[in-house]
């Protein structure tokens, strides 16, 4: 591949973290043609088109020229992705063109088409992919080759791990660090590096590995190796593999290649398998698709179906689903489409870059359990189905479910949280099946953030001239041009506690469901708690790089999302990131916390104690040890910075400052550290202290190496910038500065005691002298009373850490005081994209999984519109694009509790009107004989939040409830709150670990 493609990392950020570069160049050389512009090929396109190949071209028939649907398209779709030539064909697809290309997607095409051109692909190593959706249901078939290589076959890193013994033996056996089980499988090969001692294994070849347990396993033989000392990471080799594929009129004979998503349908999907190729011949011999719920054409189907069976033997047919097929084969479903088109996009990157294991052969799928649930209900739909006049935008979707459903679809009123990548793709799905459309209808969005540049990659209604703007208003306008009946309204709000009085109770009340298209857990789970409070149904999806999810959470029925179930446990000990990091991993997050505690925090203190008189008294509320830190560093941004006791006033100070800070973090606090432990130091046990995961550190002298120049710059940059000093990127200027500074010399100390666990530095604070604490505390409440800190003139200019700008030097900063960290330790560096990953708590993405899970979050729409009730008829998936595998499943059913012998849900509560129509409030004493008389439980303990409103304090029981609320809690209930929600213990069953709320209106 001799042509060299620019990869745009501002662009392609995320999904580079997914692919990584030696993909995207492969695919920044290929193209891509797509036959068909109806709704499928448009969504293939658009995923296409994102991910950053060469060139896609569409084929275009004749007939389409001039339609608005093809002209449109193309527009639209040569505005998504500036480094990809977009264009149409409308000459003969044959030979001629299809040699031009590296992949061909047909849709929209005959059997007989599918036949011809797989034949000719497969010949000509050009690879094939058909796509095609009917209805509900939806087909893809690959062929890649009869020798196709994956050179990577998943998207994560490959495996490594630290070394803490290797035996000299045969075979030899690794022993890996003790906080880090490896995570190889039998028959891996793993390369060595770094290993002291037994330095033979660092120049050998990829060597096979014997699983021996979660911390071990065995090599070669190593009995005439040299005695391993220290150090070392073992590292796999991922391994490519070749793949056969046969052409489609092969594979059509051949139902193993079918890859099974959902396990409950086996014999559907193998039955689709031969209902698509009889929808083929219907097609063929009538020139028409099947009427829509036409009980003849599904019988005609159904005897093709039939007929092909003669040759499959499949032991069993699925005649219902063949018969919906026909049904509803007229039917073009974007949500299908959506899922269908991201799924052949990822195939297609597949056959582009040689990245992830591909679809071996067929997939089927359909979301059947989208039709109404009984018999009377689907009637009626099938009538409106027919009997409505065409000409509707949504003729395709009313083909499926009927007139009166498309009215009920456009009386939505929706509430989205959420206008990035999936938010995108789920607004587009709204204006085109029309959710909220109607008069009565409306869509809110809500999001805070404003669009970047990295955005762009895969939250496709944004444009380059859109950057800097809020994502929900350019989404909202995007939308009402797709649809210009939707009612959209945008908001810039974060869904949190702060926003209650704009999301109340009678907006939420006011809405028919939620769709979650969040980033973060703790968001979700403040969401989902709010649905099950309100008794919302909530749509909730999310992406991982290829993984996504989806979960439909249905009132009375299901489970919610539910509690944070995240662990504090994968927290990286402080000590360990104080003095013993040995992963990259420690040196990033030290970075990155130098970064927030000199340029963020330290400011932020400045500023507040400044401005905030409550300031001092809070801090000194925090306890000793706490205050002491505080103080500590405030004073030292105030007064102490420079040997001269004085604030930086310009640009020298400023380097002069980093160069110092250079010296003290490399080099004198290594120093002091091997004072306390000299590499040759023993345990109580005589083994060396430095081994296993500590490894032993070296001081550094600074040098005029990339890394070193690149900290000094950016950390006198940043440093300048807090106090609005203008600085450059200057070397020279920056080397005449260093050279006319003298470093102070450091002598280490014998009285500094280092900490080996966090647990002994805690008992260590414990055990401190209270009185030197205060003492301390009471030396630097001298030095802060001073008049002459109190100036206007000390104001400082915190920074908040921005990843994804590279003028900033924000991650100049971090990759380089990361690097050096790492050299000090011998740690391998990272490079800067690396770095912008762990650093940045970047969550990789891709279009193509966001497109699909989407479209599986709409289907499960269409479910909660129609009042679904049976549990069987939804489904959450879980799904890996990277190797085509999908699995459905139902969601978990809402469990039951037991409160003094009654059975309860998490959506059951008591409600209490406050006010039970009378002016007057009801006091507690009346809520509790309502709880009694209602529900046969006696109230012994009431908390508000972490509020106790009662526990035995008989004299509140004649107060008016928001009487005892406002007593307890010192503040106002704000008048937005019309609904308090309470927590009881009751003296029936005191042991219940959970209850119901007490819900209490004060309407």
């Amino acid at each position: 591949m001799s042509e060299i493609v620019e990869i745009d990392e501002g662009l392609y950020s995320r999904q580079l973290y997914v692919l990584g570069h030696e993909a995207m160049h492969r695919m920044g050389t290929a193209s891509v043609l797509i036959a068909g512009m109806r709704g499928l090929g448009v969504e293939i396109a658009k995923n296409v088109i994102l991910s950053g190949v060469k060139s896609v071209k569409f084929f275009l028939k004749e007939s389409h020229l001039g339609q608005n649907r093809a002209t449109c398209s193309l527009q639209q779709l040569s505005a998504l992705n500036p480094h990809v030539r977009v264009s149409a064909h409308t000459g003969p697809l044959d030979e001629e063109l299809l040699l031009q290309f590296q992949v061909v997607v047909l849709t929209e095409s005959s059997l007989d088409d599918q036949k011809r051109f797989g034949d000719l692909c497969h010949s000509r190593r050009i690879k094939f992919i058909v796509a095609d959706t009917k209805g509900l249901c939806g087909q893809l078939f690959c062929d890649f080759g009869e020798q196709f290589e994956v050179l990577d076959q998943d998207e994560d890193m490959p495996a490594s791990s630290m070394i803490q013994s290797i035996s000299k033996d045969n075979p030899g056996v690794v022993l890996c660090t003790d906080d880090q089980k490896h995570r190889f499988s039998n028959g891996s090969k793993v390369i060595f590096s770094e290993v002291q001692g037994m330095t033979e294994l660092n120049s050998i070849a990829p060597v096979e590995i014997k699983d021996c347990g979660s911390y071990s396993f065995s090599i070669c033989d190593t009995s005439s190796f040299s005695k391993y000392e220290r150090g070392g990471v073992v590292t796999e080799v991922k391994q490519p593999c070749m793949l056969t594929f046969q052409p489609l009129s092969e594979a059509l004979l051949d139902c193993q290649l079918l890859k099974l998503n959902d396990y409950g349908k086996e014999w559907r999907h193998k039955t689709l398998h031969l209902a698509f190729q009889a929808l083929h011949g219907f097609v063929k011999k009538e020139q028409r698709l099947p009427d829509p719920w036409s009980q003849s054409d599904a019988d005609a189907l159904l005897a093709i179906v039939g007929e092909l069976n003669t040759v499959a033997q499949l032991e069993q047919l699925d005649e219902a689903a063949v018969r919906i097929l026909s049904f509803t084969a007229q039917g073009d479903l974007a949500p299908v489409n959506a899922f269908i088109g991201g799924l052949a996009a990822q195939e297609v990157i597949k056959a582009c870059s040689g990245k992830f294991m591909p679809l071996q052969q067929w997939l089927y799928f359909d979301a059947l359990e989208c039709l109404p649930e009984d018999k009377d209900q689907l009637a009626e739909c099938s009538i409106s189905a027919v009997c409505e006049e065409k000409g509707s935008r949504y003729d395709g979707q009313i083909a499926v479910f009927g007139s009166a459903f498309q009215e009920k679809l456009e009386r939505q009123k929706y509430f989205l949280v959420g206008a990035g990548a999936i938010g995108c793709e789920l607004l587009k799905n709204f204006a085109l099946i029309g959710l909220g459309a109607g008069e009565e209808g409306n869509i809110t969005v809500t999001d805070m953030d404003f669009i970047e540049r990295s955005n762009l990659n895969r939250q496709f209604l944004f444009r380059s001239q859109d950057i800097g703007k809020p994502k929900s208003d350019v989404a909202a306008k995007a939308v009402r041009e797709m649809n210009p009946a939707m009612k959209i309204t945008a908001h810039q709000n974060c869904l949190d506690p702060d926003s209650e009085e704009v999301y109340d109770y009678k907006f939420f009340m006011g809405l028919d469901g939620v769709a979650a298209a969040l980033d973060n857990v703790k968001a979700r789970v403040y969401l989902d708690g709010r649905c099950v409070q309100h008794q919302k149904p909530l749509l909730e999806g999310g992406t991982l790089g290829c993984r996504g999810h989806t979960l439909a959470v249905v009132p009375h029925l299901t489970e919610s999302y539910g509690p944070d179930k995240s662990s504090s446990n994968d927290a990286i000990p402080l000590c360990t990131l104080k003095n013993f990091p040995h992963r990259i991993e420690h040196t990033l997050q030290w970075a990155r916390d130098q970064f927030e505690g000199l340029f963020k925090q330290a400011p932020d203190n400045v500023n507040l104690f400044l401005g905030d008189p409550e300031f001092m008294p809070r801090t000194l509320g925090l306890g000793d040890s706490e205050a002491l830190e505080a103080l500590e560093g405030l004073c030292s941004s105030l007064e102490n910075i420079k040997a001269g006791g004085q604030r930086p006033t310009s640009w020298e100070d400023c380097v002069g400052w980093a160069r110092s800070k250079w010296e003290n973090l490399y080099n004198n606090d290594i120093r002091q550290l091997l004072h306390s432990f000299p590499p040759e130091e023993k345990t109580a046990v005589g083994l060396p202290f430095w081994s296993g995961s500590k490894r032993c550190p070296h001081p550094l002298t600074l040098t005029s190496t990339i890394t070193h120049k690149e900290y000094v710059v950016a950390a006198a940059n940043l440093y300048g910038q807090i106090y609005g000093i203008k600085g450059t990127t200057d070397c020279s200027s920056i080397r005449k500065t260093l050279e006319k500074d003298s470093v102070p010399s450091f002598t280490p100390k014998s009285s500094v005691k280092i900490h080996l666990t966090d647990k002994d530095m805690e008992e260590d604070k414990k055990q401190d002298s209270d009185d030197a604490e205060k003492a301390r505390l009471e030396e630097l409440k001298g030095k802060l009373a001073s008049p002459s800190l109190k100036s206007s003139a000390m104001q400082m200019y915190p920074t908040d850490f921005e990843k994804d700008d590279d003028n900033n030097f924000h991650m100049d900063y971090i990759v380089a005081a990361s690097n050096l960290r790492a050299e000090n330790y011998d740690i391998p560096a990272a490079n800067r994209h690396q770095s912008k990953l762990i650093a940045g708590r970047i969550i990789p993405a891709i279009a193509t999984t966001t497109a699909a899970v989407a479209g599986l979050m709409c289907l499960e729409l269409y479910k909660l519109i129609q009042g679904h009730q049976k549990i069987s008829s939804y489904r959450t998936a879980y799904m890996y694009l990277a190797t085509s595998h999908i699995l459905f499943s139902q969601p978990s059913r809402s469990r039951y509790f037991e409160v003094a012998g009654k059975k309860y849900t998490l959506w059951d509560d008591f409600l209490v009107e406050g006010r039970r129509g009378r002016q007057q409030e009801m006091t507690l004493g009346d809520l509790f004989q309502f709880i009694k008389d209602e529900y046969d439980l006696s109230i012994s303990l009431l908390l508000y939040g972490n509020a106790i409103l009662y526990m035995g304090q008989e004299e509140r029981l004649k107060q008016s409830v928001s009487d005892v609320v406002r007593m307890v809690t010192k503040t106002d209930i704000p008048p937005h709150k019309k609904m308090l929600e309470f927590i009881a213990s009751f003296t029936e069953d005191e042991e219940c670990e959970t209850v119901p709320p007490i819900r209490y209106m004060l309407l």
